[in-house]
């Protein structure tokens, strides 16, 4: 259960109260005159349906025509160059650890706290299984009419997950015709090619329409060392292997390593990918004001990434040392080994390590498909000016197969080097037999499965002097489930890589919610939103929304949003197994022989949801004395405690090591959550998900459109900017920082573009700034960097549009980070594949 304070419970009272008030003199109002009905939408962000779009609470739209001009091929693309993103969001552009994943990270506050809707309703949880987030590569970009991003919580209306926003994917619909759509792109050096192309099938019907559609994406790879501004890569593990930190040099003596293994030969920048995707939408009238729609989504991913080759990290039992079993498989160190320091442990273990390109490099290869339908039937009751009501039922399934080629089997490797030492220590390259032996394929299982049903009645409840009382009520259950297998290497821990157990769960939940829409006066209006859902994991949560909007005068609009927020636990963290994970630690005691220490991360069915709370206040200014601009600002900030989150190792390791040295009580809890054993035995370390992280962000947005005529051109300028405050996570301040690890968090984003276009032809310049930033372990400055994108389309005739455009103009490399997530930078924020060309071909018939 969410525990609120005094202030929310008052809230909640007064919301409640607002609407039972509305039920008391609601029978007042079905006498009313009936009025002239107009036409009403649903805007992402409320189930209320309304004659404008705008609301208290803050939304930018992308359409499709602006997403072919700037040459996305992919959402996840489109998405992350907005100015309210932030972080580190994986996508093409991420080679290690996201099975070709591709997410969006609004505000910066994680991918599994922004809510991604298909045409309103949620989309199924989507990657290599168990995942906690929707794996954008699963909507192709050929089938979206425009994308909605709610920058504010949303919590209230559509329930767990919307604690940073809300992404609301509309898909093309009451299409006419047929239309083909051809593009493609490549990079001035010859690499990272991309292609794709779409189908579009609609007609009409007496009284409904079907359109049905076609899509085939095909990206290829760019490596890494193929940029000139990658610096090699110098890493301990090398072909010829290392034994206690040493090699043999031309005479036979071991010494310590000099040299280090550049694997930026054989790792992507943009990684390999390839899409297959068919969709429908259909809606027809059925009679008696009764409309059934249904909407229908199939995509296959092949998707790759590349390695190098695995590290084989061994501890091997020295003969004769102290602390090896009797009859045990064993090494002896001869007196070369000797004389050059190489030593047994105090368990008698030595290290071995070795880079073994003689297997080949790590392929990554997904075949992952996901399917979702959705239905629903919706109609009128003849109620006072009418109401609105809908039924629909959605279900998503997502199913992936997942492979790591030449994995290593660590205890093949271990009995391999115990039979053939001299072949493994002498530093030539090992027979096909050998490596053979000690290579597999790493075969994994898993997948997602989601199913929703849902009510609503929405429409006026009573009219008041300044205009009618809107409303929405609902009722929904949604049942959530996810597997994923690991190779049983794997599982039994025998694996090169960490060990990990299988994950296999799944939750409920039934909600009800409920909005209105109160007009004050003919300038204010009142937004309320109230809902609660019961889970069957953890209990009961209630969110709030109160929005606010005054019109102070014809040409300026003030808005401010309050709102409450929480993020139910996913399957991968109330039932994952144990994951091992190779962190860098400085272990105090000095008996860790690598700063890459294994800690086993586990998950906890007893975890409770995690809560927020949301402000947004701003303004909406349309001056009359300028036609065709329009200004926007507005103030956000957000506040997440209870976060599901890690403890710092290190500093548990820290307090745990002052404790056995020095008596320190504060210390002596950290031994225990983190499986210290005593003088520091580090053998079970274990870090915990708990809800112990915090999260506080907030900044300022800020928007401009203007659309003029001049020197008969039609002009339209777009200006986007984000300052971002401040941004606080788990007691640290990462405010104007960037680190592979945490991502970027530049205080001034900046996106610009200038379009001009006459009759048949446009032309359109697109810039994107990234302001200066703090380097998060170095503390020393990252510059910021300006991308500059042009573009044209031309009209040929009816049937058919050409358009051509080139990314990243001036070729700008992206800026060094000392601890980047790959290439000495972090290429989910900075362009790493450099100047692309690009272009398309639309025809209609």
């Amino acid at each position: 259960m969410i525990k609120r304070t005094k202030l929310a419970s008052a809230i909640n009272l007064a919301i409640v109260a607002s609407i039972t008030t509305g039920a008391f003199v609601t029978s007042s109002a079905f006498a009313a005159e009936e009025k002239a009905k107009v036409e009403r939408i649903e805007v992402t962000g409320s189930r209320i349906q309304r004659q404008d779009m705008e609301t208290a609470s803050p939304v930018t739209v992308i359409d499709a025509a602006a997403i072919k001009a700037e040459g996305f091929t992919s959402v996840d693309q489109m998405l992350q160059v907005q100015t309210s993103m932030a972080g580190a969001a994986v996508g093409s552009t991420t080679n290690n650890g996201s099975d070709g994943v591709a997410q969006v990270d609004l505000r910066g506050m994680g991918a599994q706290r922004t809510l991604v809707l298909l045409n309103g309703r949620r989309m199924v949880n989507s990657g290599s299984g168990a995942d906690s987030s929707v794996d954008l590569n699963s909507i192709p970009v050929a089938m979206i009419a425009r994308v909605e991003i709610l920058k504010d919580g949303a919590s209230a209306v559509y329930g767990s997950d919307a604690i940073a926003g809300v992404v609301n994917i509309i898909t093309k619909k009451d299409f006419e015709g047929f239309q083909l759509d051809f593009n493609g792109s490549g990079t001035d050096k010859g690499d990272g090619e991309n292609g794709d192309v779409s189908a579009l099938y609609g007609f009409n019907t007496d009284g409904g329409n079907y359109t049905f559609g076609a899509a085939y994406a095909d990206r290829r790879g760019v490596i890494q060392s193929d940029r000139d501004w990658t610096a090699p890569g110098a890493s301990s593990f090398i072909p010829t292997g290392t034994l206690g930190g040493k090699v043999q040099d031309a005479n036979g003596n071991w010494v310590a390593r000099t040299t280090g293994y550049d694997f930026t030969k054989d790792s992507f920048y943009q990684t390999p990918s390839e899409r297959r995707s068919l969709f429908a939408n259909m809606t027809q009238e059925l009679g008696n004001d009764v409309v059934l729609t249904a909407d229908a989504i199939y995509t296959n991913r092949r998707s790759n990434q590349q390695l190098a080759p695995q590290p084989g990290d061994i501890m091997l039992n020295v003969c004769g040392a102290a602390g090896v079993p009797a009859g045990a498989s064993c090494v002896t160190l001869d007196s070369a080994m000797i004389a050059g320091g190489i030593e047994a442990d105090e368990k008698g273990l030595v290290n071995y390590r070795r880079r073994t390109n003689d297997v080949g490099p790590r392929i990554y290869t997904q075949d992952i498909d996901t399917w979702r339908l959705s239905g629903g039937l919706a109609g009128t009751l003849d109620v006072h000016t009418g109401m609105n009501w809908d039924l629909t039922y959605t279900y998503g399934k997502n199913k992936a197969n997942t492979s790591v080629g030449n994995s290593i089997n660590a205890s093949d490797m271990a009995d391999s080097i115990y039979a053939n030492p001299n072949a493994w220590f002498s530093g030539v390259p090992l027979t096909d037999q050998m490596a053979n032996d000690i290579s597999y394929s790493e075969d994994a299982n898993g997948g997602n499965e989601q199913q929703t049903l849902s009510a609503g009645l929405n429409g006026e409840l009573f009219d008041l002097s300044a205009g009618a009382v809107g409303f929405a009520i609902g009722a929904e259950y949604r049942r959530e489930s996810g597997f994923y297998n690991p190779d049983p290497v794997v599982v039994a821990g025998e694996s090169t890589s960490a060990q990990q157990d299988p994950t296999d769960g799944n939750y409920n939940v039934i909600s009800i919610f409920q909005e209105v829409s109160v007009p004050f006066t003919e300038k204010l209006t009142g937004e309320f939103a109230l809902r609660l859902d019961d889970y069957s994991t953890f209990g009961k949560a209630t969110t709030w929304k109160i929005g606010l909007t005054y019109a102070a005068t014809d040409d300026l609009m003030l808005r401010t949003v309050a709102a409450t927020g929480f993020r139910a636990p996913s399957v991968s963290e109330l039932y994952g197994g144990n994951s091992g994970s190779y962190d860098y630690l400085d272990d105090p005691w000095g008996n860790a022989p690598d700063p890459q220490i294994l800690v086993n991360r586990t998950s906890d069915p007893d975890l409770q949801p995690e809560e927020s709370e949301s402000y947004t206040a701003g303004l909406v200014y349309s001056p009359n004395y300028i036609e065709g601009m329009s200004v926007t600002l507005d103030y956000w900030r957000f506040k997440v405690d209870n976060a599901i989150a890690r403890m710092d190792t290190q500093a548990g390791l820290n307090a745990c090591h002052k404790f056995q040295t020095t008596g320190d009580k504060t210390g002596e809890a950290s031994c225990e959550i983190f499986k210290i054993g005593a003088n520091g035995d580090l053998d079970n370390l274990t870090n915990a998900l708990t809800n112990v992280g915090t999260q506080d962000t907030s900044g300022v947005d800020f928007n401009l459109a203007y659309s003029f005529e001049l020197i008969g051109l039609d002009w339209k300028v777009n200006n986007d900017t984000t300052y971002l405050v401040n941004f606080e996570q788990d007691g640290e301040d990462y405010t104007g920082t960037i680190d592979g690890n945490f991502g970027a968090y530049a205080r001034v984003r900046n996106n610009f573009s200038l379009s001009a276009g006459r009759d048949d032809w446009s032309v359109m310049y697109f810039n994107r700034y990234i302001g200066e930033m703090t380097d998060l372990a170095e503390g020393t400055n990252v510059d910021s960097i300006l991308y500059h994108n042009i573009s044209g389309t031309y009209h040929i005739n009816d049937m058919a549009t050409v358009s051509l455009g080139i990314k990243n103009f001036t070729d700008e490399d992206p800026v060094g980070v000392s601890n980047g997530s790959d290439g000495g930078t972090v290429p989910q924020v900075y362009d790493t594949i450099g100047r692309t060309i690009y272009g398309g071909v639309t025809v209609k018939f």
